[in-house]
Formats: structure tokens, sequence, C-alpha cells
């Protein structure tokens, strides 16, 4: 209980703390880590699309993909990354890698708060709180139970609140292309009414780096 407690608090002090900046475009040093292993997991070039991957580690393990279509792997790279920085969101074992986004979406918003995830308001609370160095989360649910949907992560960016505006916050994804650094409406274009009809969802979640560095 204390525990939870005292997450809470800092996760409150870090939103409070991201309303009252007087630049809130600027990148902080917590940001710049967060910059830095995004740039370490070689995205764009592991968790290749259609082959099948190690989901910690995004290289393709020669077994055979199996149901319809080109599977990417947005949300096992996401995994990865949470699972790097000691967090836990929705992976293998407890979901398989296939439809494990649309999982994803449903678990953050209905037992991620259990494990120190919370939603975050709009496109740019997301962009400010990646600045900081927090990991968050940009997820949408597939309409169809059988279709995938998509999840990346903010990536900490200097752009305008006029930038977000038109094309949402920076993102590190997997997915049809893998991208180190692209914009939420780019990254989501294969999901049409992702961002043009408002339906991605954010989470953040603090991350200890002096721990997360070791």
């Amino acid at each position: 209980m204390k525990l939870t407690l005292a997450f809470s608090m800092s996760f409150a002090c870090l939103l409070l703390a991201a309303s009252n900046s007087a630049n809130a475009a600027t990148i902080n040093a917590d940001g710049i880590k967060l910059e830095q292993a995004l740039d370490r997991t070689h995205v764009e070039s592991r968790w290749p699309a259609g082959v099948h991957v190690s989901w910690e580690t995004g290289v393709p393990d020669g077994k055979a993909e199996h149901g319809e279509g080109k599977h990417t792997h947005c949300s096992a790279f996401v995994a990865a990354v949470a699972k790097q920085l000691g967090i836990y969101i929705l992976r293998p074992p407890e979901h398989g890698q296939v439809l494990l986004a649309n999982a994803q979406y449903e678990w953050l918003a209905e037992r991620g708060a259990d494990k120190g995830w919370q939603p975050v308001s709009d496109a740019e609370r997301a962009q400010h709180l990646a600045n900081r160095g927090m990991l968050v989360v940009a997820t949408y649910r597939n309409h169809r139970d059988d279709k995938p949907g998509h999840i990346a992560i903010v990536r900490p960016s200097t752009k305008t609140a006029a930038q977000i505006e038109r094309e949402g916050p920076q993102i590190t994804q997997a997915g049809g292309t893998n991208y180190f650094s692209t914009s939420l409406q780019r990254g989501f274009a294969g999901h049409p009414a992702a961002w043009e009809r408002h339906e991605v969802r954010y989470y953040a979640h603090a991350v200890e780096w002096e721990r997360a560095a070791r």
C-alpha cells in the first residue's frame, strides 16, 4: 500500500511538472535517456514484418508464421522495451504475439493501473511526458476482434503544439514499416480511424532510470 501511494504521488508530481513547465517542448536529461534507449533497440533492422521473431530481441527465430496476412510486431517491440526498462505490460507468455496489440489496449484500460500505468489525456501531454523520460505508449484497438490493432512508443521530440495537433506526437515503432522516429499520423496510417477519428489512447509509466541503466 505504501509503495502504491508513493508511486501515485511521484506520478502526480511528474504530471504537475509537465503542466507547469515554462517550455514543455524541451527534452530533459531523462528524456535523452529514453531517446538513447529507443535507439539501442535497432528497431529498423529487428522485428521485421512477415517473419516470426523472438519477441524480446526482435531477431527472427526460424519458426513458421501462422494465420493469414503479413504479421507485424508492434506489440512485441513495446513489450520488449518495457521489460528492458523494468516495466510490465501484457506480453508473452501471458498472451501470444498474435493480436497482442488489441489485448494490450484492453489490458491497459482494465488492469494497467495495477502495474503503474496511468491514462494520459491527450497527444500533447503524451509528448511532454515522454520528453521527461516517462515510458508513454500510444495504443489503438481494431474494431474487429480478428484484425490487429497497433501500439507504439512516444519518442522525445521538440515538436510544437501545432505540429502535434497536425500530425500527432513523435513515435518509435515496429509495424508494417519500422521507424526509429516518425509521426503518429504516419506510423498509424494503416489504421485510418486511429488518428482521423481520435481513437488513439495514451498511457504513461514512470521509469526508474538509475535502475534501468544498470
